[in-house]
C-alpha cells in the first residue's frame, strides 16, 4: 500500500492494528484503516510506523451542508466513533458520516467496514 506523500506519523504508538486488535476497520483506497481515539490509523510499510489517514472530501464523501434526520448531538461524549473526514471531524453512524453542523447533522457519506 502507498500512503499519500502528505501522511503525518503518530508517533510514540505502540499498539499494532490489525484483524482482531479491537478498532473498528474501515476501507481507505486500497487498505484498510483503523478508527482509534479519533484518529484513523494505518500500518505503514516504513518501519513499523503508524500514519495518521483522513477520509478525502471527495464526490463519494462531500462537506456539504446536506442534512440528514439523525435527532443525536455528536461530540467527542456522544459514544459515536471519530472520524478525520478533510480538515474535520465527523462521527461514525450506521455506517454513516455525520457531521455536526448547527441544530442538525450532514450526512457526508457511507464508509465501509475494512
Amino acid at each position: 500500500m502507498d500512503c499519500p506523500s502528505d501522511h503525518r506519523h503518530h508517533a510514540g504508538h505502540e499498539h499494532r492494528h490489525g484483524p482482531g486488535c479491537g478498532h473498528s476497520a474501515v476501507r481507505h483506497g486500497d487498505h484498510s484503516d483503523y478508527l482509534h481515539d479519533g484518529h484513523l490509523h494505518c500500518e505503514s510499510s516504513h518501519d513499523g510506523e503508524v500514519d495518521e489517514h483522513a477520509i478525502e472530501v471527495d464526490r463519494r464523501h462531500p462537506a456539504a451542508c446536506a442534512p440528514v434526520e439523525c435527532g443525536e448531538t455528536h461530540g467527542p461524549t456522544c459514544g459515536h466513533e471519530a472520524v478525520p473526514h478533510g480538515s474535520h471531524v465527523d462521527y461514525l453512524v450506521d455506517g454513516t458520516l455525520h457531521h455536526p453542523h448547527g441544530d442538525h447533522c450532514d450526512l457526508h457519506g457511507p464508509l465501509f467496514p475494512g
